[in-house]
Parts: structure tokens; C-alpha cells; sequence
């Protein structure tokens, strides 16, 4: 079952191919090598020669499922080569993972130790792989290190727009989404990074690091939706941890029904960018006397 009702298309029987290129094999003992090791295998797989060579995506699109968050600094690494520069980055989190690793702390600093789940996108602004203006975060709620604001003024040196959690009941999700695309713009290279703890714990607790107060699911897929007049390039879905979630695999569920709305959008953008999308328009029935069909009335 594969058929999207929402674009009237089926992204896995579409002219393009989705393949599922397996795990990373990455070491457990070394994060520099890890790092090297995830950084090399992004770089392999999007640099392959896509299936529509002749079409408006001259590279293949990576979707990572993880896993530590982390994951994002060699995905743009490997996307600061393939795209020739530096990208927009959309980030869906209850943390700013824009952390100076400083603002940490600890007896035993090392370089080592800098690279975190915390601290990627630090990294990689400071690298230049981060487009400084034209970034945001969505779905924030976290709390602060230290006694002021100084982790919002590394933020804004950085050059992301923060959209927090509690902003969706003024603006509801075509607030959410206007603001993110009057920040990004259309065409602008962009990386989509999906922590699953921007959902609520009490629909996702499957995380490691969950924070009351966030979006509902259904709040985030239709964010989502709304988004697939983005420039996306790379995109992925992170910190979903089995081991923490319920007896219903809730939170395994949402992040596999993200995948296939991220998955549906660049099928369906791709179709339109190549004159082939045709969308579908479904009848529904709103009459309540047909047999079979009336509620009972309290």
C-alpha cells in the first residue's frame, strides 16, 4: 500500500526509483572515525548518477533514518560538495543543537568529545556549510544553559530563524509554514532535519531527550505537507529510539509516515518540475440519509 491520497500518486510505482541503500557501517569506539566514515559514505551515495539523469535533479536525494542526530554534519559535508556551497538548513527539534560545545563543559575536554548531538550544527556553521540567513528552526522548547540568553545570541550569529513550539496556537500550521518559506524561499538549496523529538513525548516518547509541550503528530505532518514547494536536497529523521518507546511502536510509526510524506514531495515535485504530475481529485460524499451511513443521535 503505497498510494499518497493527498497528491494522488504512488512514490515507490513513480519514474523515479527509491532504493533503500542499507546501514552505514561505522565504528562504536571511535567518533572521528565514525565521522569519517558516515562523511565518505554520504559523499559515495550522492554523487551516483540518478535514475532520470535527464531530469532538474542532477544528484540523487539522501532520506537518513537514525539514529543520533549527529548524522546531519556529515550529510553536509557530503552535500556542501555535491551541491557546490553551502545549503539552508530546516530544522524540526525541541533543541537548538546550535550549541557552542563549550557551553557544555567538562573535565576532560577533547576534540573528540566536541562533535555531539548538540553540537553539529555549530560545527558546521563554523565550517561554512550552513547558509547564515536563510535557516530556521521549528517546534522549540527548550530550556537554556547558564543564567541569560547567551545561547540565543550564539544562535542568531548562526543565522537561524527560531519558530518555537508554543507558536502554532497564534499562528496555527499556514503560519508555521508561511514563516518558514518566507525565511528559506523557493529555490534554495535546503537540508531537512526531523528530530522526533519535536512531537509531544506523550505521542512519541520514543526518544531520547523528550520535552513537554511539542506538536502533535498530525501538527507536524501537515507542516510538512506544506512544505513541498521546498528546494529540499537531503532530509532526515533522527533520535527515534526503540527502546524508549511504547507497546504500539507510536513513535516508529510517525517517523516512518514522515518519511513517506518527505518521500511523497520530492516525487511530487520532481513530477511537476517535469511536466508529468497529474493530480487526482477524489469525490466524497457528504449526505448523512443514505442506509447504513446515519449516526445515532445522543
Amino acid at each position: 500500500m503505497g498510494f499518497n491520497h493527498r497528491r494522488g500518486l504512488n512514490p515507490y510505482t513513480s519514474p523515479y526509483t527509491i532504493l533503500d541503500c542499507g546501514d552505514i557501517p561505522v565504528t562504536p569506539f571511535d567518533n572521528a572515525l565514525a565521522l569519517r566514515q558516515m562523511s565518505e559514505a554520504f559523499l559515495e551515495l550522492g554523487s551516483r548518477i540518478p535514475a532520470l539523469p535527464e531530469g532538474d535533479d542532477p544528484k540523487p536525494k539522501l532520506l537518513t533514518l537514525g539514529g543520533d542526530h549527529s548524522v546531519a554534519l556529515p550529510a553536509l559535508r557530503a552535500l556542501n560538495k555535491i551541491v557546490g556551497g553551502p545549503v539552508a538548513v530546516l530544522h524540526f527539534d525541541a533543541h537548538l543543537d546550535t550549541w557552542n560545545p563549550a557551553r557544555y563543559g567538562s573535565a576532560w575536554e577533547s576534540p573528540q568529545s566536541d562533535f555531539n548531538h548538540g553540537s553539529m550544527f555549530w560545527i558546521a556553521s563554523n565550517e561554512g556549510l550552513i547558509l547564515n540567513g536563510s535557516s530556521a528552526h521549528a517546534g522549540l522548547r527548550t530550556r537554556l544553559t547558564g543564567d541569560g540568553w547567551d545561547d540565543y545570541v550564539d544562535d542568531d550569529r548562526q543565522g537561524f530563524l527560531r519558530i518555537s513550539s508554543d507558536d502554532i496556537d497564534d499562528l496555527g500550521t499556514k503560519g508555521i509554514i508561511d514563516a518558514i518559506v518566507e525565511r528559506i524561499g523557493l529555490e534554495t538549496p535546503t537540508y531537512l532535519s526531523i528530530d522526533i523529538d519535536v512531537i509531544d513525548p506523550g505521542l512519541c516518547p520514543g526518544t531520547g531527550t523528550p520535552e513537554p509541550g511539542g506538536w502533535t503528530s498530525r501538527e507536524l505532518i501537515k507542516i510538512i505537507r506544506g512544505l513541498e514547494s521546498l528546494n529540499v536536497v537531503g532530509a532526515d529523521i533522527v533520535e527515534v529510539a526503540p527502546a524508549y518507546d511504547g507497546t504500539g511502536e507510536q513513535t516508529a510509526l510517525t517517523a516512518a509516515q514522515l518519511g513517506f510524506e518527505i518521500l511523497t514531495s520530492w516525487v511530487s515535485r520532481g513530477l511537476k518540475q517535469r511536466d508529468e504530475y497529474k493530480e487526482r481529485k477524489v469525490e466524497t460524499s457528504t449526505k448523512v440519509g443514505n442506509k447504513g451511513s446515519k449516526r445515532d443521535e445522543l
